[in-house]
């Protein structure tokens, strides 16, 4: 074998060995110091104007959404303990992602909390759902574990790990 062949096998695994290094530092890093959690500015949308007559809608077509809500529907989502307490999220008929997953509506800094580990939607009556999306350490609501999608009461607390969020007026 050449002296040229041997020296570029030489300088290959040691750049191997190098990104390997650079790789495992990284992820320990993350481990001890966790991901970093970024507040997404929650874009209004502004009130519609009433209008004279109802728009005509195409046939079969549903209803549109998010008309008026119901009297003493929840309007706002609140995260009342936690590394993320004070956090509110306005209610607009959307569906909310619980989880360490960065594209998550709320991104959760917990050791508890999975990467998608709950969603939390609205049914066609208005009425707000929460479901587990297969967690390891589980959705509790008002200290019971969730197993199956449940309907969620004005002020009940929505506990994952250490965060408690609640849905409020």
């Amino acid at each position: 074998m050449s002296e040229l062949t041997l020296t570029v096998m030489r300088l290959g695994f040691l750049a191997v060995l190098w990104l390997f290094v650079i790789v495992a530092v990284q992820v320990i890093r993350s481990d001890l110091f966790g991901t970093r959690v970024t507040q997404r500015p929650v874009a209004r949308r502004p009130e519609p104007q009433p209008a004279q007559a109802p728009p005509q809608s195409r046939r079969g077509a549903p209803p549109p959404r998010g008309g008026r809500q119901r009297r003493g529907a929840p309007t706002k989502l609140v995260v009342t303990e936690g590394s993320l307490a004070g956090t509110t999220v306005a209610l607009q008929g959307q569906t909310i992602t619980l989880g360490r997953a960065h594209d998550s509506t709320i991104v959760l800094d917990d050791d508890y909390a999975s990467g998608r580990h709950a969603r939390i939607y609205p049914d066609r009556d208005g009425q707000w759902i929460v479901e587990d999306l297969g967690s390891t350490n589980g959705t509790y609501l008002d200290r019971g574990r969730l197993t199956t999608p449940v309907p969620i009461p004005l002020g009940a607390p929505i506990r994952i790990g250490k965060t408690v969020i609640e849905l409020r007026k």
